[in-house]
């Protein structure tokens, strides 16, 4: 183009834009800016919306156990609630093992997460997204999106509620990443039975040796407790049940390993389960090894150590990890931004608050509750009621105090209902209404020596799901009445200050365990040592699961799930 037909065509434009009216520049104008400013924004932008109502924002980190169970159960109408969570649903998470070998289809025991709080009102948000980092000072979190583009952005918060879970823990034995399955997701567990299959059909291939074939169909669950054992009970009754019929020729070769670096599997069991369970494994055919250490897991065999023994490689087909939790990374930072570094988990006060920070709670797997020591406050308290300083408080003096000590510290109540206190238990619980009873003195002294043992007994709380659905309970109730509680506390006396906490502290109820063993048999401990082991407690289970269930529409599912399977088999597609 020459240089008289360019300034041609810039008179034109420049007469064209005379001639537009007014208006229709202003729109140009205004178009033009806001695409500008939308593509300024697209990264790291600070998401400040906001209702018009001034309330509180709320924001949940996570939909596990912990954090589902909260927002089911917050009052959304007093709150901005909003949650950032990779996953847009919540598992039910004791049914995995039930999922890896189609005994109960994935979907059955998902729920998603707008289908928990549809029918509630209030405001609520969901992103699907990330949090990758807690900025406390400023209250944010920073957030990626993996579905779209990998976009990063900034949440603010009044209160924060991190229930993120934990990571499976390999305690950085080699090859284990590379080669090992995990079952904490529903995509591990679709995995998991994927690979089943796939082995099944690999060791029925015409070229293979006897050995390969072996090689092919051993399965090792790498940990023995309550998960790896149901995963094997479960892989096993899947073998027997359904693909000894449909691949017969291999079926002879095929063998389920459970290694377990302790003297026994299901540790935190009654012994009585415990020798059930190891029992029925060797009746069973699954080859138990205990006393095992895996050091090293390679795409065809896995080393382990055992002092009788020494270092021994065995050759698998595939292998479940299955040894405990870890910190995930968030965590880790956020431990170090509030001193606590040199932890395993996020340490928290009975009322679920980390430490540090006021307006962040910490539920679930992610976090452990910091007990109080009894024995720093109890000796000033037996002080005041012992006024006359005889060493000797009648057995009603006693029962008072210990009514301001229960308040203050629940544990000493629990301790004192185990056997090494229950005759002194037992005491008081039979002085009431007794006039010569509770006259009966007894020696402080030896009072405290015992109630010093209290500090030594506390331990951390399990890692369940029980425990972490109860948590997330507990503080939706303590936010949902936090406006009467800032003028009626209800928690109790502070121990260095004046007044009362807003809230009672957490205390974990614990309604028992199942350990279910295959063959229609699950073993059961219950509260006040009730143990059973037979089919009357696998129907027990299945009841209580169903129950358990968020919704009517996943029971339904689950329930026709097991009927499935009582009269078809289980699937065994590999899809």
């Amino acid at each position: 183009m020459s240089a008289s037909g360019g300034l041609s065509l810039v008179r034109r434009a420049v007469e064209a834009a005379r001639r537009t009216p007014r208006w229709q520049k202003r729109l140009l104008v205004l178009t033009a800016g806001v695409g500008s400013l939308t593509y300024a924004c697209q990264d790291n932008q600070v998401l400040q919306i906001n209702d018009g109502t001034g309330k509180k924002r709320v924001v949940i980190v996570g939909t596990g156990w912990a954090g589902a169970s909260f927002l089911r159960n917050i009052d959304t109408s007093l709150y901005d609630v909003h949650v950032v969570s990779p996953r847009n649903y919540f598992t039910f998470t004791p049914l995995l093992p039930s999922v890896t070998c189609g005994t109960v289809e994935a979907r059955s025991i998902v729920e998603p997460i707008r289908n928990i709080v549809r029918k509630r009102g209030g405001a609520f948000r969901f992103w699907e997204a990330e949090c990758y980092k807690i900025d406390p000072t400023n209250k944010k979190i920073h957030c990626r999106s993996d579905s779209d583009g990998n976009s990063e952005f900034v949440v603010d918060y009044d209160y924060l509620v991190v229930s993120v879970g934990a990571r499976p823990n390999t305690f950085n034995t080699a090859g284990v990443v590379e080669n090992c399955h995990f079952l904490k997701e529903v995509e591990d567990a679709q995995k998991i039975r994927k690979s089943v299959l796939k082995c099944f059909e690999r060791a029925s291939l015409p070229n293979l040796t006897e050995e390969e074939r072996k090689k092919n169909l051993h399965f090792v669950v790498i940990g023995g407790g309550p998960t790896g054992v149901e995963f094997a009970a479960e892989l096993n009754d899947f073998v027997n049940e359904d693909l000894a019929k449909l691949y017969p020729d291999v079926k002879k070769y095929v063998n389920i390993s459970v290694i377990e670096a302790g003297d026994h599997i299901l540790t935190m069991f009654d012994k009585r389960i415990t020798q059930f369970a190891e029992d029925k494994f060797k009746r069973t055919g699954i080859d138990l090894k205990t006393n095992f250490k895996v050091v090293k897991v390679s795409d065809k065999a896995i080393t382990m150590t055992n002092s009788a023994t020494g270092e021994i490689a065995v050759p698998y087909g595939m292998a479940v990890w299955s040894t405990g939790i870890g910190t995930r990374p968030l965590i880790m930072d956020f431990m170090k931004q509030v001193g606590q570094a040199n932890r395993r988990v996020l340490a928290t006060d009975e009322w679920l608050r980390v430490h540090g920070c006021d307006d962040v709670y910490a539920l679930g797997d992610c976090a452990t509750i910091t007990q109080r020591k009894v024995m720093e406050d109890i000796a000033s308290i037996f002080r005041v009621a012992d006024k006359d300083n005889s060493g000797s408080l009648t057995v009603k003096k006693i029962k008072n105090v210990l009514g301001d000590i229960y308040e203050r510290y629940p544990q000493v109540e629990l301790y004192l209902k185990t056997n090494q206190m229950k005759d002194f238990h037992d005491l008081l619980k039979d002085s009431d209404g007794n006039a010569i009873k509770e006259s009966k003195e007894l020696n402080i002294e030896e009072f405290k020596k015992a109630l010093a043992r209290v500090d030594s007994q506390v331990k951390m709380l399990p890692a369940t799901a029980q425990v972490a659905s109860q948590e997330g309970a507990y503080l939706a109730n303590c936010f949902n009445k936090m406006k009467y509680c800032e003028e009626n506390p209800e928690g109790p006396l502070r121990i260095r200050g004046t007044g009362r906490h807003r809230f009672k502290p957490f205390r974990y109820r614990h309604l028992g365990q199942f350990a279910p063993l295959g063959g229609e048999q699950t073993a059961a401990q219950l509260p006040g040592d009730w143990i059973h082991v037979g089919h009357s407690t696998q129907w027990l289970w299945y009841s209580v699961y169903a129950s358990k269930q968020f919704s009517w529409r996943t029971r339904m599912l689950v329930v026709s799930d097991w009927g499935r399977r009582f009269i078809y088999g289980r699937d065994s597609s590999s899809l």
